[in-house]
């Protein structure tokens, strides 16, 4: 059978073990398109990550400026292929070239890699600290291991596990990355492989920095995510998918930053909805549709209290969806998750108010609305916190702020949590009243705001707790501290001044940004006193 190649320690080569082949997808019509892609065996899986291995230590001592080079010349390339990119990924998910994939996605892959690229120029990421009185100093550095990247099917490029943020995270801090690409999207992928590695050369970086594999199986997938030798893994997609992974790699002690699901409540405060119910119902539409709901920060619950505004916003909002098309869904597999958990939704006690059915031609749901008092949420919370992962939303109606309060309590972590308040303060004891109870449980709290933007800035947490996350403290947006991830903690004890790391010494002619007894400094570090 013929395929298309890997790239695997510097060369595009046909697989050593085919154990099969699939093709992309027009999920619009959801049939094939484009070239077949490997399934690949165990062996090809051992040959990337011997290659990989090989070139950690020299890709660690490798001059940060190289590093930023690729980057740069890599996101160059990504934009000088703009419109065949644009083109394969709106083929491969039916997301829209404009402005979805070629003003905002595509973008914002391009500048994720220049801001990496910054943080590696200005050594931002390895936050140095020096104890001058101790002679103790200490950086973040390379893992001097190879990190796994595994892609999700929502983002094909700014998340793409040979473009987005992981992969540039991970290349940042010096490391060799093998990329898992989503077999939603392999042309896309290829297409930006192959940039890559163009890059690679350009740049002097040792061939195996940059490694691709289109699919294996679960059996290979979990052996490598267990193998010691990885430094770290990324992943972005289901919670069983991540879980799995997760599990293999604590086995081996393998640091795991997997992004798994969540419902990104949303809370209605009583003045907001009187002051613009309307506007709010529109504007909850809009964001529970974009993209047909395929965010991970989808507004998929929403808390709205009981009395006329809240009928009013509740029997707008029905409307909207109501009178809605269905939304063209990426896979097969996306659908059937969806329908799964819409009737997971259902059996917990959740009415259908729109919506619930599938579409033709292709893979296509129907912006979908259902409801549910706060007691009945309260009994089963569980079940009624299924992420459907789609255009759908679950309201759930409460009778006060105490009753809000009582629902925010019982969410497990999520990515974002959002408050909609009154513009003249009527809302501000109740804001307090629900922050308190619902910021412990997510990752970003948003002001009078849907929560489906994420800004990449150096302040954004793209995390939270678990279930969102594996735990808590990792963003996998914002540099430079996404790139933290994918270091180790080095400390330098009584260590001669000529073996430090540049940045831990006392002359520091690049104007590094280090915690120096206590203090931020930039300058020299002057004589020791006798």
């Amino acid at each position: 059978m013929n395929t298309q190649p890997l790239l695997v320690d510097g060369d595009w080569r046909l697989p050593l073990e085919l154990i099969g082949a699939f093709r992309a997808e027009n999920p619009t019509t959801g049939e094939p398109i484009g070239p077949a892609y490997p399934l690949c065996g165990a062996a090809d899986v051992e040959a990337a990550l011997r290659a990989a291995v090989a070139v950690a230590d020299e890709l660690a001592a490798t001059p940060a400026e190289r590093i930023a080079d690729f980057l740069e010349a890599y996101a160059a390339a990504i934009e000088a292929d703009a419109e065949a990119l644009v083109e394969l990924a709106h083929m491969e998910t039916a997301l829209p070239k404009h402005p979805r994939l070629a003003a905002v996605e595509l973008p914002r892959a391009t500048n994720q890699l220049r801001l990496a690229a910054k943080a590696v120029r200005s050594h931002a990421w390895t936050q140095p600290v020096i104890d001058t009185a101790a002679g103790i100093r200490a950086h973040r550095a390379p893992l001097s291991k190879p990190v796994l990247v595994f892609g999700p099917n929502n983002f094909p490029f700014a998340f793409n596990a040979i473009a987005g943020s992981d992969f540039a995270s991970a290349i940042a801090a010096r490391n060799p990355v093998i990329a898992k690409a989503h077999p939603s999207h392999p042309a896309t992928s290829e297409r930006l492989a192959r940039s890559a590695f163009a890059a690679l050369k350009q740049s002097g970086l040792p061939a195996a920095t940059v490694q691709m594999l289109y699919h294996f199986d679960y059996t290979v997938g979990a052996r490598l995510a267990g193998d010691a030798r990885l430094g770290a893994i990324g992943f972005t997609g289901s919670r069983a998918g991540g879980l799995a992974l997760k599990a293999a790699a604590d086995a081996a002690g393998i640091p795991a930053y997997v992004e798994l699901s969540s419902v990104n409540p949303v809370f209605l405060l009583p003045g907001a909805l009187a002051e613009r119910g309307t506007a709010l119902a529109q504007e909850f539409f809009a964001s529970c549709t974009m993209g047909s709901g395929q965010f991970c920060t989808n507004p998929g619950v929403v808390i709205v209290p009981h009395g006329d505004a809240g009928d009013a916003f509740v029997a707008e909002a029905t409307a909207h969806f109501a009178a809605a098309a269905p939304g063209v869904l990426f896979s097969r597999g996306v659908l059937d998750h969806l329908q799964q958990g819409v009737a997971t939704l259902r059996d917990a006690g959740a009415a259908l108010l729109a919506g619930g059915k599938a579409g033709d031609p292709g893979y296509r749901y129907a912006p979908t609305l259902l409801s549910v008092d706060a007691e009945q949420f309260l009994r089963e919370p569980s079940r009624l916190q299924t992420e459907a992962f789609g255009p759908v939303s679950l309201l759930v109606r409460v009778r006060d702020v105490s009753q809000m309060a009582d629902v925010a309590r019982a969410f497990e972590g999520n990515l974002t949590g959002t408050l909609y308040s009154a513009h003249d303060g009527a809302d501000d004891v109740a804001w307090t009243t629900v922050a308190q109870a619902l910021r412990p449980r997510v990752g970003r709290l948003i002001g009078n705001r849907m929560p489906t933007g994420v800004a990449v800035s150096p302040a954004m947490n793209h995390g939270g707790p678990y279930p969102s996350t594996g735990h808590p403290g990792f963003t996998a947006v914002g540099m430079p501290a996404a790139i933290t991830r994918f270091t180790a903690l080095h400390c330098y004890d009584n260590v001669p001044e000529h073996e430090l790391p540049a940045e831990l010494r006392d002359n520091n002619p690049g104007g590094v940004a280090r915690l120096v007894d206590g203090v931020w400094r930039t300058d020299d570090l002057g004589p020791k006193e006798a």
